[in-house]
């Protein structure tokens, strides 16, 4: 009676990849509903208070409106649910962005060596406190300042600001996400040098350049064209593009010695 065939070593490997290739796909839909549970409980937490929060959320823009008429509009019977479900919407992303961000670290670590799995967890915890600082930085120094100065720019008195709530509910949340990115810059830029995509010298060597760039993307981002909100924001874009520097040095890819000539 013959042996049975053995399986070929490239089929065998065929099969173990598409075990591994299933295998992740588990991993990855199981993380996606642990995620999808964390966002619905922030909701639900964030829409319990979430009228005061909308309050909260407008008070800047309804303190630059003039006295007698810090109210703002709404123009369709739906718009004020609307306004109520995208907040309980974005409040809960902001408030479950950690849970998330845990779950996106289960998903990545079993593929990651020892060493890349100690900077992930710092990397991660000072990814979400710097966009939740951006977040607060653009609420109490940037809005109470460039709300009045954008109503301003309306000096004629024939002119009655009008502002619906939930365009300007828009330009918050859209003020907010900036923010909250472009405290992110130094993270971005140590995980690129540590991936040896940038370096400290590539990064000094362009100083100049970046500084150009930073200033022209916060006069975009910025809702305003004045020199006191602009500053607001460039100012940190730059000395975040410092850190960045000093981390890119430190966590950066070394350069592997040249050998000796032989001679």
């Amino acid at each position: 009676m013959s042996a049975p065939a053995a399986t070929p070593p490239v089929a065998k490997a065929e099969a173990e990849a598409k075990l591994t290739f299933w295998d992740h796909l588990r991993e990855l839909r199981k993380r996606l509903l642990l995620s999808l549970y964390g966002l619905l409980g922030g909701m639900l937490v964030v829409g319990s208070f979430v009228e005061r929060l909308v309050d909260e959320l407008m008070k800047p823009v309804r303190l630059a409106l003039p006295a007698g008429s810090q109210k703002l509009i709404y123009t369709s019977a739906i718009e004020p649910m609307m306004v109520y479900i995208k907040v309980a919407i974005y409040g809960g992303v902001f408030v479950a962005a950690p849970w998330i961000l845990y779950q996106v670290w289960q998903f990545i670590a079993p593929g990651l060596y020892k060493k890349e799995k100690r900077v992930v967890v710092p990397f991660l915890f000072w990814g979400t406190m710097l966009f939740y600082g951006g977040a607060a930085f653009c609420y109490w120094l940037v809005m109470p300042a460039a709300f009045p100065a954008m109503l301003a720019i309306a000096s004629d008195a024939s002119m009655i600001p009008m502002l619906s709530i939930s365009e300007q509910l828009g330009l918050v949340m859209a003020m907010l996400l900036g923010f909250g990115v472009v405290f992110e810059v130094p993270v971005i830029i140590a995980f690129l040098a540590m991936v040896g995509l940038v370096s400290a010298d590539f990064l000094a060597k362009y100083r100049r350049h970046a500084i150009v760039l930073n200033t022209l993307l916060a006069a975009i981002i910025t809702p305003t064209g004045d020199p006191f909100n602009l500053a607001l924001m460039a100012v940190p874009m730059c000395l975040f593009y410092e850190v960045g520097i000093i981390l890119a040095r430190i966590l950066g890819k070394k350069k592997p010695a040249e050998a000796p000539a032989v001679g």
